[in-house]
């Protein structure tokens, strides 16, 4: 009986093959196909990855050799003419408002540009609004100037404390020294603000003949 069961078994392992053999020449090129899109999209991915850096690469030392022109209408001609989107044109503007003293209206309208693209995520815009604030100072009427900041003192802003920062330093242009004594002090105390607005709103108490102690 041992001789027919082993035949037996040699058949069924032969026929078992042979579906197996069957099966892979029937469908064995998706497993091939798998394994080339997992390679493929590894590479991909990688590609993608030393693109990125490349293009980041080339930005930053587009704007670090932009900086470096010798005078202040080179600089903003050699800036002017950086390749830049999103966040980068975003960062770009930011740029392009920093020397208002030789190009003011330019500067002005760089912030504006940043301020205006609601594509860009708050922290680019609310720093383009407090900048052009500050750097409009008195020559916007002060009504103004508080309508764009107190958006940006709300809770869970990027630059709330620097916001009312700003605003405090609004009701010390209208005279109103008592209410803006208040809310230095409370600036004080605010976990959220960084040591130098701190110092800032401590030293302004005094100049306002405060006290930055006093409850």
């Amino acid at each position: 009986m041992s001789n027919p069961e082993s035949f037996i078994d040699e058949v069924t392992e032969e026929v078992r093959r042979d579906k197996l053999f069957a099966m892979f020449r029937k469908y064995g090129w998706i497993g091939v196909l798998l394994v080339l899109l997992i390679v493929g999209g590894a590479a991909w991915t990688e590609w993608q990855k030393a693109r990125a850096q490349s293009e980041a690469r080339a930005f930053g030392d587009a704007l670090l050799g932009a900086l470096d022109a010798d005078t202040p209408e080179a600089r903003i001609a050699a800036l002017s003419a950086v390749e830049a989107k999103g966040d980068r044109a975003a960062l770009k503007g930011l740029l392009l408002s920093s020397d208002p003293v030789s190009d003011r209206t330019g500067a002005l309208q760089a912030l504006a540009a940043v301020e205006a693209d609601a594509t860009l995520p708050p922290v680019w815009r609310d720093l383009a609004v407090l900048r052009r604030v500050i750097l409009q100072g008195a020559e916007a009427p002060v009504a103004d100037r508080r309508l764009a900041l107190e958006p940006l003192a709300q809770p869970g802003r990027p630059y709330r404390t620097m916001a009312l920062e700003q605003l405090a330093y609004l009701l010390v242009e209208e005279g109103r020294k008592d209410e803006a004594i208040t809310a230095l002090r409370a600036l004080t105390t605010d976990q959220e603000s960084p040591g130098g607005l701190r110092n800032r709103a401590a030293q302004m108490i005094v100049a306002l003949g405060g006290d930055p102690a006093q409850g």
